[in-house]
């Protein structure tokens, strides 16, 4: 017995003390940073109707209200795709879903570049870039927050929150210089060739469930990847059917109809052609939007670090509140050159624009669950049919009254309204299981 201690002792190395080992950050965090670049190429279109409205109102003599409803389109089907991607992801994966809808945005930019007739401008913006977009953007950031993470769920929904606004950052005064020195053609280009770089890594780095490479999720435990779920269209139907019958589902709706019409439908379209009305350059207009990106990306961060602090719901009505106030003030703020008030509005404003996305997401999950990414695939789909209707009203608005106010007005008077719709949802769970049956 001493021979083989003293042998095991002579081959054993001798201990040297106690070793820190360094802390990899978890693999989730990874993952959201390929989510957080995918939405950035994703939503470069994003940064195109605004610009292109006048170019293409100058090329083709299409009227406003033809352009804006090839942008309601695509704005309808981005809300309307969103739900049938969650559950597409479900079955298929986050990898091969978000492939397909990068490159069907790459082919709408693309095919644009040659169009002629304003029913092309539908198919391409309308269709191909709506379904594109749909099928990731929101519904993609729910999936990977829901899947990842179960610590700072608010925090990183934020931030791939404000990844939308990102691209908006990057893209807006780059295709502003691109449309203003080259025509809106090599802008198109440039939005394709974003959406395309971004495949690779999303490919090669994207990991559908913490269970693909043995961890857990974020400050969770770990759970085995379920099977891929079948008959997906048909699940996310029912639980369409089920959440309709739920008081909390028809105000969160409602509420993110009113964001989509004050945020993408009106500012994001409108925006730049508005101060181009009132004389001022395109490129310092789009420079003002991409401000509003700057303080976007603080204002959504912050706000999903609140929601993982305070009730969503007060949440919720202070920050409808304060941009419908704003929007009232904005008409008057409209100048040919820019001016310090214009400037305090786009902060202000800019920290206000998409902060109602973490705790409404926060609602939907306290509310419904499991089902929660569905659900609020549909509540996503109220807030972009909200952003069709006042895309193609305040394109008509412009062609019948000269002038955008009107829309900016009733904004804001929307907003007022949402403020109080979110103080009156219920914070008790709802179990769609058995409505489901």
């Amino acid at each position: 017995m001493t021979q083989t201690t003293d042998a095991a002792a002579k081959t054993t190395p001798p201990a040297a003390g106690p070793r820190r080992r360094r802390r990899m950050p978890h693999r989730a965090w990874f993952v959201a940073a390929v989510a957080f670049v995918t939405i950035i190429g994703g939503a470069a279109f994003n940064s195109l109707p605004g610009l292109l409205i006048d170019p293409l109102h100058e090329r083709f003599g299409w009227s406003r209200g033809e352009i804006g409803f090839a942008v309601s389109i695509d704005m309808a089907l981005y809300g309307l795709t969103a739900p049938f991607a969650a559950a597409l992801m479900d079955r298929f994966g986050m990898r091969k879903v978000v492939v397909a809808a990068l490159s069907t945005v790459a082919a709408g930019a693309l095919l644009s570049v040659w169009m002629t007739a304003s029913w092309q401008l539908m198919l391409y913006w309308g269709l191909l870039v709506g379904l594109g977009t749909g099928s990731m953007a929101m519904a993609f950031a729910a999936t990977v927050t829901n899947r990842w993470f179960v610590e700072r769920r608010g925090l990183v929904t934020g931030v791939l929150t404000a990844a939308g606004a990102s691209g908006q950052l990057i893209f807006l005064p780059l295709c502003a210089w691109i449309v203003e020195h080259h025509g809106w053609r090599p802008a198109s280009v440039t939005v394709a060739l974003a959406a395309l770089v971004v495949v690779p890594f999303v490919w090669l780095l994207l990991r559908d469930h913490p269970a693909d490479v043995g961890l857990a999720p974020y400050g969770g435990e770990f759970v085995p990847k379920p099977a891929p779920r079948t008959g997906a269209a048909k699940r996310t139907v029912t639980v369409l059917f089920a959440a309709v019958r739920t008081g909390p589902f028809w105000l969160l709706a409602g509420t993110f109809a009113i964001c989509g019409a004050s945020t993408n439908g009106l500012m994001r379209t409108y925006f730049v052609p508005s101060a181009h009305d009132h004389g001022m350059p395109i490129t310092a207009a789009a420079s003002l939007l991409a401000v509003i990106g700057v303080f976007d990306v603080i204002g959504t961060i912050a706000s999903g670090w609140l929601t993982d602090r305070f009730e969503a719901r007060r949440l919720l009505a202070v920050y409808y509140a304060l941009r419908g106030v704003s929007l009232l003030f904005l008409p008057m703020l409209m100048a040919p050159s820019v001016h310090p008030p214009m400037i305090f509005f786009i902060v202000f404003y800019g920290l206000d624009w998409v902060a109602t996305v973490p705790p409404t997401l926060a609602l939907c999950r306290e509310q419904y669950g499991e089902d929660s990414a569905i659900v609020f695939g549909w509540v996503l789909a109220s807030h972009q049919v909200g952003a069709a209707v006042v895309a193609f009203a305040g394109g008509v608005a412009r062609d019948v009254f000269g002038s955008y106010d009107v829309v900016w007005y009733g904004a804001g008077a929307l907003c007022a309204a949402a403020a109080l719709m979110s103080l009156v949802i219920r914070r008790k769970p709802v179990p769609l299981a058995g409505l489901t049956r």
